[in-house]
């Protein structure tokens, strides 16, 4: 099921990110992040990427695969994957948007 990129900020604050700007829906490519696999942190919060649907752990967790992602791609903007999280990052500004 696509996630859709939710158009304001959990708060309506966050000024305006250029990363946001034509970002598709995107579907999970897993329910659990795909580079832990076997060594899968359950207590982890897992992120989206807004770019390819790439899930990975957040960077709470000790792998921050989720950072890597965005280090390897520059796919900017990860989201929660909770199913009504509008909670999105933008690793280029460092900031919630």
């Amino acid at each position: 099921m696509p996630l859709e990129v939710p158009v304001a900020s959990a708060n309506g604050s966050a000024p305006h990110c250029e990363h946001l700007d034509g970002l598709e829906p995107v579907t999970p490519q897993s329910s659990y992040c795909q580079d832990c696999e076997a060594g899968y942190d359950e207590r982890a919060t897992l992120l989206i990427c807004l770019t390819c649907g790439w899930v990975a752990c957040s960077d709470g967790s000790p792998n921050q695969h989720a950072k890597a992602h965005y280090a390897e791609t520059d796919h900017a903007i990860a989201a929660a994957l909770e199913t009504r999280s509008r909670w999105r990052w933008c690793y280029v500004h460092q900031r919630l948007v």
